[in-house]
C-alpha cells in the first residue's frame, strides 16, 4: 500500500491530493460515498471504473468522476468550467450532476445542496428532455443506484438480463452493509431537512432557508404554483413584445413585493420566485432569474451558487454537456 493510500480517509483509497483536486475544481466539499462509491465501481471494472455499470445499468459515471480518472488532464483546453461540466438544462446550481443515464430523456443523478459549503442533502434525480421534477434517490450513492436497479428489474422482460441485476443488487447491499451506508430512501436526516423546507418551488425538491423565531426568513409568494405557471405561459407565448410586456405585469408586480421582503429579511421569497422562473425554462426570463438569485444568494451567503447560475444562464442548453470533450 503507498503512502498516499495510508493517507487517504478510511474507507476509501482515494489519494488526498486526488479528493484536493476534486473540490479545488469544483469549490465543493464532497461526501465520502462519492469516493467510496469510485472505489466499488473500480472493483467492478479496473479498466474503467467509468463504465462499471453501463452494461448492466446503462448508468456512467461522470462529472467530478473524470477528475478520479485523470480524464480532465487530457482537456486541451485550460479554461473549463466544471460547474458547466454535466450540468443539464434543469439542473439549478444547487445540483451536481454525478451519473449520467439515458441520452434519450437525458437521465441523470446528482448530488443536491441546500448551501455551497455543506455536503449534500440528497442525491437528485432528473430527465431534463421531460422537465425540471428533481425527485430523492437517498442520501448516499449506493441507495440511488440500487433504486435504479431495482426499477430496472421490475421493467426488465429480457431488456436487462436478470441475473446479472440481482449479481450487482447484492454487491451493491454487501458493500454498503460493509461501510455501514443507510439504504433507506427517505432517512432520519432526509426527513429533518423536509421540516426545514419553507417551499417545494417548480422542481420538487425544495429549499431551505434560515427562518427564526419569529418567522422572519421567508414569505409566501401571493399565488399558487398553477397560477405563477399561468402567468409565465403568458409570457413565453406572447404573440409580440407588446403583448409580453403586458403579460409580465405580475412578475414586475412580484419583484416589488420581494425587495419589500428583502428589506425585512425575507430573503426566502425572491430565492423561490427565481428558482420558479429558472425551473419554467423560457429565455424571456432569464435576466429576472439572474437579478432575483444573485440577490437572493448574497443574502444567504450562498455566492457560489450565484456564479454558477450566472455561468449557467449563458451557457444553457441541452447540448454539448460534457466540458472535457476533447474534439
Amino acid at each position: 500500500m503507498s503512502v498516499l493510500e495510508v493517507e487517504s480517509k478510511e474507507g476509501s483509497s482515494v489519494p488526498l491530493q486526488v479528493r484536493d483536486e476534486v473540490e479545488r475544481l469544483y469549490n465543493l466539499r464532497m461526501p465520502e460515498d462519492f469516493y467510496q462509491f469510485w472505489d466499488f465501481c473500480r472493483r467492478l471494472n479496473p479498466e474503467n471504473p467509468q463504465d462499471a455499470l453501463q452494461q448492466v445499468l446503462g448508468l456512467r459515471l461522470v462529472g467530478p468522476f473524470d477528475v478520479l480518472s485523470g480524464k480532465h488532464k487530457l482537456c486541451k483546453s485550460s479554461k473549463t468550467n466544471f460547474h458547466l461540466h454535466w450540468r443539464h438544462f434543469y439542473d439549478p446550481p444547487e445540483f451536481q450532476t454525478i451519473l449520467q443515464g439515458s441520452t434519450v430523456t437525458q437521465h441523470h443523478m446528482g448530488y443536491y445542496r441546500d448551501s455551497p459549503d455543506a455536503l449534500p442533502v440528497f442525491i437528485g434525480e432528473n430527465e431534463a428532455r421531460l422537465g425540471c421534477t428533481i425527485t430523492h434517490q437517498g442520501e448516499n450513492l449506493f441507495t440511488a443506484v440500487l433504486l435504479f436497479l431495482s426499477r430496472k428489474k421490475q421493467e426488465s422482460e429480457g431488456k436487462y438480463d436478470k441475473e446479472d441485476l440481482e449479481r450487482l443488487e447484492a454487491a451493491l447491499k454487501t458493500e454498503a452493509e460493509r461501510l455501514g451506508l443507510c439504504l433507506e430512501q427517505k432517512t432520519k436526516a432526509m426527513k429533518l431537512r423536509d421540516k426545514k423546507v419553507v417551499c417545494k418551488t417548480f422542481h420538487g425538491a425544495g429549499i431551505v432557508v434560515p427562518v427564526d423565531k419569529n418567522n422572519v426568513g421567508y414569505r409566501e409568494l401571493p399565488h399558487s404554483n398553477a397560477e405563477l405557471k399561468m402567468i409565465c405561459r403568458a409570457i413565453s407565448e406572447a404573440e409580440d413584445d407588446d403583448e409580453r410586456m403586458k403579460a409580465f405585469a405580475p412578475i414586475q408586480e412580484l419583484i416589488t413585493f420581494i425587495q419589500f421582503a428583502n428589506d425585512e429579511c425575507d430573503y426566502g421569497m425572491g430565492y423561490e420566485l427565481g428558482i420558479d422562473l429558472f425551473c419554467f425554462g423560457s429565455q424571456y426570463f432569464y435576466k429576472v432569474i439572474n437579478q432575483l438569485l444573485q440577490m437572493a444568494y448574497s443574502l444567504l451567503k450562498r455566492g457560489l451558487f450565484g456564479e454558477i447560475l450566472e455561468s449557467h444562464l449563458a451557457h444553457r442548453s441541452y447540448d454539448d454537456l460534457d466540458q472535457l470533450t476533447t474534439v
